[in-house]
C-alpha cells in the first residue's frame, strides 16, 4: 500500500513538473502573443468571428480518422526526392534598388514567392529558415537551400501573411524583414504574433476579409479562404485568408492555404480576374480536401478567378503530407493542359516575367 501511495505521488510530480514544462514552452516568442485590449475587441467584431473562434462559412468539420492517417503515413510514396533539387541562386544585388515596373516572380520554395508588381517588391508567407517549426533543431527541414540567404535579403515593402502555421509565418524571418522597414499584412489576430517579435506598430496592418490598404500606389486586399489557423493548437484563434494584389497595371492573387470553395469565384466578382495566380497544389490528403485542396480543384479554381498564369505554389520545400513529392506537378500539369490553363513551372530561384514566353521544363524528375 505505502509503495503503492509512493508511486502515485512520483506519478502525480511528474505530470505536474510535465505541465509546468509545456506551459514555459509555449510562452516562448515562438509561439506568438496573447489577444487583448483592442486587438481583440475587433476580432471579436469580424463576422468570421463565432463562439469564441474564428469560423469557415459554413464551419468546417474535420473526418480526420487516426486508421485512415496511420494507413497514408505507413504508405510507400516517396515523399523527399531522391536527387538534389535544382535551385537558382539569386544575387542579393538584385534588390539593391526599388523594384521595376511591371509583373514578375521568383518562387522560393512552398509558398514563399517574391513579387515585383508596378514598382512594390512583396513577399508571400516568407519562410527562409532551415526548418518549418518552432524550434531550428527538430521539425520538417528544407529539401532545398533558400535561393537568397535570409540575411541577404533587403529592400521587401511589404509581406502578406495567409495564416499563423510554422510553415507560412516564420518568426526569424519577420524578425529580419521588419528591421528592414516590411510592412506586414496579415489576417486579424496575427498582428498579436508580430508585435511579440518586435515589429513596429505602424508595420503591422491586420485585415479582415474584403478590406484593403495601400502601399506605394498598388493596394493590397484581404480576401476569403477556407482553412483554420492557430499557432499552439489547431484553436482557429486567428484569421486565416487569401491576398489580392491590384496596382495600376498588373495584379496578382495568393491562396494561401485552402480547400476548393464559392470564394473563389466572389473574389472574381468583386474584384475582377488577377493576371498572376500563386494557387497552392501540394501537401493534401483524402481527409484534408476541404481545408487543403488538391491539384485538380487548383486548377478549377483558376478558373474560377479567370486568371491569366497559374504558378503553383506549395510543395517540393517540406515533407509536410502522404504523397509522393514530385506529384503536385505532375497532376497540375496534366489538369492544366486539360482545362486549358496557362501554367509555368520554374525552378526554385527562376524568375518569371508575366508577358515574356516561359518553357517548363521537367526540373522535378530525377
Amino acid at each position: 500500500m505505502q509503495r503503492t501511495v509512493q508511486f502515485l505521488k512520483w506519478l502525480t510530480g511528474l505530470a505536474v513538473l510535465l505541465a509546468l514544462l509545456t506551459w514555459g514552452v509555449l510562452q516562448l516568442p515562438t509561439f506568438g502573443g496573447p489577444f487583448e485590449g483592442a486587438r481583440l475587441q475587433r476580432m471579436q467584431q469580424s463576422p468570421q468571428f463565432q463562439h469564441g473562434r474564428f469560423e469557415n462559412t459554413p464551419p468546417y468539420v474535420s473526418d480526420l480518422s487516426f486508421t485512415r492517417e496511420l494507413h497514408d503515413y505507413l504508405g510507400e510514396q516517396v515523399r523527399e526526392p531522391t536527387f538534389e533539387v535544382p535551385v537558382v541562386k539569386m544575387a542579393a544585388g538584385q534588390l539593391d534598388g526599388p523594384a521595376a515596373p511591371g509583373l514578375r516572380s521568383w518562387w522560393l520554395g512552398h509558398a514563399s514567392v517574391l513579387v515585383e508588381l508596378d514598382g512594390v517588391r512583396i513577399l508571400t508567407d516568407p519562410v527562409l529558415s532551415l526548418r518549418a517549426s518552432p524550434f531550428q533543431w527538430i521539425g520538417p527541414k528544407r529539401l532545398h537551400p533558400a535561393p537568397l540567404p535570409l540575411e541577404q535579403w533587403k529592400n521587401i515593402d511589404a509581406v502578406v501573411i495567409s495564416h499563423d502555421h510554422f510553415d507560412h509565418l516564420d518568426m526569424d524571418t519577420i524578425r529580419h524583414l521588419a528591421q528592414g522597414g516590411t510592412h506586414i499584412y496579415a489576417g486579424l489576430g496575427i498582428g498579436a504574433h508580430l508585435a511579440r517579435w518586435g515589429v513596429p506598430a505602424a508595420q503591422i496592418h491586420e485585415m479582415d476579409w474584403w478590406e484593403q490598404a495601400r502601399i506605394k500606389g498598388v493596394t493590397i486586399h484581404c480576401t476569403p479562404a477556407r482553412h483554420y489557423s492557430g499557432r499552439t493548437s489547431m484553436d482557429n484563434s486567428t484569421l486565416w485568408a487569401s491576398w489580392f494584389v491590384k496596382g495600376p497595371q498588373h495584379s496578382m492573387y495568393y491562396s494561401g492555404d485552402t480547400g476548393y470553395a464559392g470564394h473563389f469565384k466572389a473574389i472574381r466578382d468583386k474584384l475582377g480576374a488577377p493576371q498572376l495566380a500563386l494557387v497552392k497544389v501540394g501537401a493534401y490528403g483524402d481527409t484534408w480536401l476541404d481545408i487543403h485542396m488538391a491539384p485538380e480543384p487548383a486548377v478549377q479554381a483558376v478558373q474560377d478567378l479567370g486568371a491569366t498564369t497559374l504558378l503553383p505554389v506549395h510543395w517540393a520545400t517540406f515533407n509536410l503530407a502522404y504523397h509522393d513529392w514530385a506529384e503536385p506537378a505532375v497532376r497540375t500539369l496534366a489538369a492544366a493542359q486539360t482545362a486549358g490553363v496557362q501554367t509555368v513551372l520554374p525552378r526554385v530561384g527562376e524568375k518569371f516575367e508575366f508577358g515574356q514566353p516561359f518553357v517548363n521544363q521537367p526540373w522535378y524528375r530525377p
